[in-house]
């Protein structure tokens, strides 16, 4: 074996073969790259160029209408944005889709409540909050078979498209889709369609007749309507789709229940858009529901149901208020602003900054995201205010603190000329640290790509954090040779853009200040 360019060094050791890679070559080639690719550096590297570009509809959030915005569907939310955000950086096409829960029995429950505990000044004035007290009063009595066959009467009268009735219904989805958006721009997300399990209420009378026609559609002696799974057809796993009264199943997504506006949605979506993947992302307790939805797609003869995709979750454990009760979206980013902000007004920089409440916010973001993403997107974890919020540790509070900080390193040598820098000063082992970690970052994207799992970005990210502060504290730029100090400053400007480009794929707005 012999040296070259690239390999400066090798020496056999008791079974191994060891080489040394031209330090310079890789501190030229690491910087001169990210700095031409900038937000697209590590997307474009050959691990990427034999993929495909496709079209994907990911379907993430769905919120239950005239609800308020629960925690639970915070986990949605953001693991859906970042497969998109994701998908979009590699050069997909990307549709993100909100299907509301917006029709079905509750909406009978909820118009029966409104008619007595309801209010049209509050419906007006604070739209969910109003409507999560009259679905909590009007629960009481959910047992209640006056209060069920009232609630009947209503739903009813809704599908048979009742002007009064459909006029509520109608004020209480355009009111919580108008306090949705307010929330999810807190968020940084945004939608391509608003779609619901409304729209497919015409379409699942189309669904019905062809399993019918198929053969599929089988009955039971108490005359409920079930599609059989099994391999053998004896039964042994099948899905319910029908009520033996013969309205089709408004409990949406519950394991081993169908409801023929799910299978009319994705025909929808796939007529409409010609996706190559369709991906949902819902919590794990509706695994069974998505295997069996794919399973009838499947035997309706839809070859494409074997590109859709369930990305399931665990549940987050300890978010509760100290009266144990359920905490909505909206009180945990206001607390975690909140929190933000005391823990910058005891910082000495805080004055400096522009608008603390903004910067707060997304410092706030990031503490939650990052607490989030960091295991297994399949697990369940425990939710804790003091780890997120801690400044120093894996949190996202230190990804903020570390990217501020460069950005202020930056804007204190500003004048800095960072191209055509001399590499030779960048050779010790902290510097060479951080460069073979900045090389690594394309393997962490396609890693990310493969199984759309965040936690290999986040890790990355901590990493590199961690790696760079000790970079700062080891090579100082002030008060260095000029050309020293150069070198040292293009590398931590190159840090700062792949923390920078990593952090935005997860949903985290960079800050500046903190």
């Amino acid at each position: 074996l012999k040296c070259d360019g690239v390999v400066s060094e090798i020496s056999a050791g008791p079974g191994t073969v060891n080489f040394t890679i031209n330090r310079e070559l890789l501190a030229k080639t690491v910087l001169q790259q990210v700095l031409k690719d900038g937000s697209k550096y590590g997307v474009k590297s050959e691990l990427f160029s034999t993929v495909p570009r496709q079209k994907a509809v990911i379907e993430f959030s769905s919120p239950n209408i005239a609800k308020k915005f629960h925690i639970g569907h915070l986990r949605s939310t953001i693991i859906g944005n970042f497969i998109a955000n994701l998908k979009v950086a590699l050069g997909h096409e990307v549709i993100r889709i909100n299907y509301l829960g917006d029709w079905g029995m509750q909406f009978g429950l909820l118009g029966v409540g409104f008619h007595h505990f309801g209010n049209e000044e509050k419906l007006k004035s604070s739209p969910l909050q109003h409507l999560f007290e009259v679905y909590v009063q009007i629960n009481k009595t959910a047992e209640d078979e006056n209060t069920k066959n009232l609630a009947k009467d209503f739903f009813r009268k809704l599908e048979e498209h009742d002007e009064q009735a459909l006029l509520l219904w109608k004020q209480f989805r355009d009111f919580s889709i108008e306090e949705y958006i307010r929330i999810y721009k807190r968020l940084g997300v945004h939608f391509d369609e608003y779609s619901g399990e409304s729209f497919y209420q015409e379409k699942s009378q189309e669904v019905l007749k062809m399993l019918e026609d198929k053969g599929l559609l089988q009955k039971t002696i108490k005359g409920t309507g079930i599609v059989d799974l099994s391999e053998k057809k004896d039964l042994s796993s099948f899905s319910t789709v029908m009520r033996s009264d013969g309205t089709s199943l408004y409990i949406t997504r519950q394991s081993l229940i169908i409801s023929f506006r799910d299978i009319a949605a994705a025909i929808d979506r796939m007529n409409k858009h010609s996706c190559d993947t369709m991906i949902y992302v819902t919590d794990k307790s509706q695994s069974n529901h998505f295997r069996n939805l794919f399973q009838i797609l499947k035997l309706m003869g839809y070859d494409w149901a074997e590109r859709c995709q369930h990305v399931s979750f665990g549940l987050v454990q300890g978010m509760k208020t100290r009266r144990g009760e359920v905490i909505f979206l909206e009180d945990v980013l206001n607390e975690v602003c909140s929190r933000v902000l005391q823990n910058m007004s005891s910082a000495k920089t805080t004055k400096a900054i522009e608008d603390p409440v903004e910067t707060a916010e997304k410092v706030g973001l990031a503490a939650l995201i990052i607490q989030d993403f960091r295991g297994l997107l399949s697990s369940d974890y425990q939710f804790s205010w003091d780890r997120a919020l801690q400044s120093r540790g894996d949190t996202g509070m230190f990804l903020q603190y570390t990217h501020a900080r460069l950005h202020s390193l930056e804007q204190m040598h500003g004048n800095e000329q960072l191209t055509d820098v001399n590499v030779a000063c960048l050779q010790e082992p902290d510097a060479i640290s951080v460069l073979q970690h900045l090389l690594r970052y394309d393997e962490v994207l396609y890693r990310s790509s493969q199984d759309l799992q965040p936690k290999h970005i986040v890790s990355y990210l901590l990493t590199l954090s961690h790696l760079v502060a000790v970079a700062h504290r080891t090579l100082p730029v002030r008060g260095s040779a000029p050309e020293l100090a150069q070198a040292r400053l293009c590398l931590f400007h190159a840090t700062r853009l792949v923390l920078a480009n990593g952090m935005k794929l997860l949903g985290i707005t960079p800050v500046t200040q903190m």
